[in-house]
C-alpha cells in the first residue's frame, strides 16, 4: 500500500523528477551495479517521512539504507527541497491565491533524541532534548516560512529570523495584519512588526485564550498537519540542514494536499480525484 494515495504523490514526483540534474544510468567503464531509479528512492524517502521509521527499516531488495542517505545528501547539495516547496507555493497563488492579509507566527516544539545541531533541552518534556519551529502561514494555513532552533529558545527572539523568510514569498499587501500568541507580547516585537509595516494583533499575557484567540488558528492547524510526519514529531537527524530537508519535503506535500482539495470545486483535470479529499 502506498504511502500516499497516488493523486498527491504523482504530481510531487513529477514536478520532483523536472528538478533533477541529469545522470547516467550506467557506469562509463561498464562496471559496478547499475544505478538504483530515483522514482525508488523518492518513493522510500516519502515513507521515511510519513512513518518516521529508521533508514534500515524501511530498506529492502529494492535498495538498502546507504543510496537512501547518500542520495537524499546529493538532492539536499542540489537544493531541490528549497525549489520544490517554491514552486508548490508559486502554483498555490496562482490557482487559488495566498490570503497574505492575515499571517500569522507561531513556535512548536516537538522531540529529538539523538541531539546535533539546533536543539536544546525542553521545557516541556523533562528537559530532554528538543527543536523548535518557528512557523509563519497565512491566512488559511498555507506554510510561508520556517526557522528551526533549540526547544529552549523562547518565541519571541525567533519573531524576527522568521520574519526575514517571508522575503521569498514575495511583496506583501499594504500593512498585512500579523497574529501572536501572547508569548509575543512585548514592546520589541511590537517595534519589529512596526519596522516592516506590519499590524500586530497580539494576544495579551494574562488573560484567557478563548476571549482572544484571534485569527491563529491556521499556524495552529499547520503544525497540527506537519507534526501528522512521524520523521518530524520524532526527529533523529543530527544536520540543521537534512532536518530542514525533511520539514521543506512535508511543507510541500502540505501546500499540494491543500491546493489539490481547494482547486477540486474550481477545475477539473484528468487525474482528478473522484471525491474531495
Amino acid at each position: 500500500m502506498p504511502a500516499l494515495p497516488s493523486w498527491l504523490v504523482e504530481p510531487l514526483w513529477d514536478q520532483f523528477a523536472a528538478l533533477l540534474p541529469e545522470q547516467p544510468s550506467t557506469h562509463p567503464l561498464g562496471c559496478h551495479r547499475p544505478r538504483i531509479t530515483d522514482r525508488i528512492l523518492f518513493d522510500k524517502l516519502i515513507q521515511v517521512l510519513l512513518f518516521g521509521c529508521a533508514y534500515e527499516r524501511i530498506a529492502d531488495h529494492t535498495c538498502s539504507e546507504r543510496p537512501l542517505r547518500r542520495r537524499r545528501d546529493e538532492w539536499i547539495a542540489a537544493g531541490i527541497d528549497q525549489h520544490l516547496e517554491h514552486i508548490a507555493r508559486q502554483a498555490y497563488d496562482r490557482m487559488i491565491g495566498l490570503n497574505l492579509k492575515d499571517l500569522a507566527i507561531d513556535g512548536c516544539i516537538t522531540k529529538a533524541p539523538c541531539g546535533g545541531e539546533a536543539t536544546g533541552r525542553s521545557p516541556v518534556d523533562r528537559g530532554k532534548q528538543g527543536r523548535k519551529r518557528s512557523v509563519a502561514s497565512d491566512g488559511h494555513g498555507i506554510p510561508l516560512g520556517c526557522v528551526i532552533a533549540g526547544a529552549n529558545t523562547h518565541d519571541s527572539p525567533l519573531l524576527a529570523p522568521t520574519l526575514e523568510t517571508l522575503a521569498d514569498v514575495g511583496p506583501l499587501p499594504t500593512r498585512p495584519t500579523m497574529h501572536l500568541d501572547p508569548g509575543y507580547d512585548s514592546d520589541k516585537t511590537r517595534t519589529a512588526l512596526a519596522e516592516r509595516g506590519l499590524i500586530g494583533r497580539i494576544a495579551a499575557k494574562g488573560k484567557p485564550a478563548p476571549v482572544q484567540t484571534g485569527n491563529r488558528w491556521p499556524v495552529e492547524c499547520l503544525h497540527a498537519w506537519t507534526n501528522a510526519y512521524g520523521k518530524l514529531r520524532w526527529c533523529t537527524e543530527r544536520r540543521q540542514r537534512v532536518v530542514e530537508f525533511w520539514v521543506a519535503l512535508a511543507r510541500t506535500i502540505i501546500i499540494v494536499r491543500r491546493l489539490i482539495r481547494r482547486a477540486w470545486t474550481h477545475y477539473r483535470w484528468q487525474t482528478r480525484p473522484q471525491r474531495r479529499p
